[in-house]
């Protein structure tokens, strides 16, 4: 039996604003119920039916209310639609309890202890860092495999995120660590001085992903000898980005590098205009969604580059299939958070087709067998034009691509 006052007493010191890659930009403890997150994905929390025979019980939690909601949607709907067209090939069945964490550690507690009692065999985690972070440890306790499709935080896969030495080893991540996003950053630019050659950075020094980011970012930068010539902070709740511009601006940056989600950066884009300051801005995966944010006037993103696993104009059949798939379904074009859980979901199929678990074998075994697989097999999906493998840590290696803004959409920038 799982002593859940004790789980949430160990949570509660754990639980810190640990943020990553799809993090809120704050939390919230509200209900979900009557959110427009219902509205959008047909349930605050749900389960999708199988199509045939047994199914494996898959589980999972992210932001379906709250300011974070656009991933935690976006996850919830493409994992859906993989297992619908998973169920429909027959095999390998998936049966899916979804809930609400509102990106707050506490609520991802209580959505694994309900996941953890529906009979959970495997599941998707949390979509953001923060949740995961804070549920990672039930589920090495539980030995219970989890594949991260958004959350790129090492502390997320790490028992000891300082030295990185100990992994929980049956927590996995579809998304690239924050530290990658900082070196294949540099390496980008290095590589792309036609974008600009003095770097002015903007960053929040109080969030794990920024600084995760940024601190990666700098080491390489200093190693590509890329030209850093200011650098800007902010925290939580900052507003007013006038005077980090003014600093970039003064410095003579061409390019600005922004390690951050797109909620404060559509602010930075603002005060840029505001100042007739006009470089290049460069962000990272966190900068996905901000075409869709409401008020925003996306004329503001127009040349903004990021580095993202996933670019919905790519031309491969895999990629256009899922694209149409996901609007046939829900009406919108599919972010990167869509895509890294749709290959989450088809990754774990293959998986357990190449394995001889079955939904009546153990947790246990289900997890030593996903293990074994992940740490040896190639996938195939549509976050990277080749091969993704994982290391016996559970981090992902796959190849990054980078998109501009051009005329209000997302376009590859090869």
């Amino acid at each position: 039996m799982r002593n859940k006052f004790l789980r949430l007493g160990v949570i509660a010191a754990l639980c810190g604003a640990m943020t990553a890659c799809g993090s809120s930009a704050g939390t919230s403890s509200a209900a979900a119920s009557g959110s427009d997150a219902e509205v959008a994905s047909g349930s605050a929390s749900g389960t999708t039916t199988t199509a045939s025979g047994e199914a494996f019980k898959l589980g999972g939690s992210g932001p379906l209310s709250g300011d974070a909601s656009v991933y935690g949607i976006a996850v919830k709907n493409a994992a859906e639609l993989a297992i619908d067209e998973i169920n429909k090939q027959g095999g390998v069945q998936f049966e899916m309890n979804f809930q609400d964490d509102q990106a707050d550690t506490e609520a991802a507690v209580n959505a694994y202890n309900t996941l953890a009692d529906w009979g959970m065999q495997l599941s998707l985690l949390t979509v953001t860092s923060g949740s995961g972070q804070s549920v990672a440890p039930l589920y090495k306790e539980d030995n219970i495999f989890g594949i991260t499709p958004s959350g790129s935080s090492t502390a997320v896969i790490y028992q000891d995120s300082e030295n990185n030495t100990n992994p929980y080893g049956n927590v996995f991540q579809m998304c690239f660590t924050d530290p990658n996003q900082g070196k294949a950053s540099a390496d980008y630019l290095s590589e792309h001085t036609d974008l600009g050659t003095k770097v002015g950075i903007i960053y929040r020094n109080d969030d794990n992903y920024s600084t995760g980011i940024y601190n990666t970012f700098v080491e390489e930068a200093k190693a590509k000898n890329l030209n850093v010539v200011s650098t800007g902070t902010f925290t939580k709740g900052a507003t007013d980005f006038s005077v980090q511009i003014k600093q970039a601006q003064d410095a003579g940056a061409d390019i600005v590098f922004l390690p951050i989600y797109y909620q404060p950066a559509s602010l930075v884009l603002q005060a840029a205009k505001n100042a007739g300051y006009a470089p290049t801005f460069f962000g990272c995966d966190g900068m996905d969604g901000i075409l869709t944010q409401d008020n925003f006037d996306t004329s503001l993103a127009e040349g903004l580059y990021m580095l993202t696993p996933f670019s919905a104009d790519a031309q491969d059949e895999k990629t256009q299939n899922f694209v149409k798939a996901y609007k046939d379904k829900y009406g919108e074009t599919p972010n990167q958070f869509a895509a890294d859980a749709y290959d989450a979901v088809y990754a774990l199929a293959q998986a357990l087709n190449n394995s001889d678990v079955t939904p009546e074998s153990s947790t246990d075994d289900i997890t030593a067998a996903l293990i074994q697989q992940f740490t040896t097999m190639k996938f195939q999906g549509i976050t990277a034009p080749g091969d993704i493998t994982w290391n016996e840590n559970g981090e992902v290696s796959k190849e990054p691509r980078a998109i501009v803004i051009k005329d209000g959409a997302y376009v590859s920038a090869e």
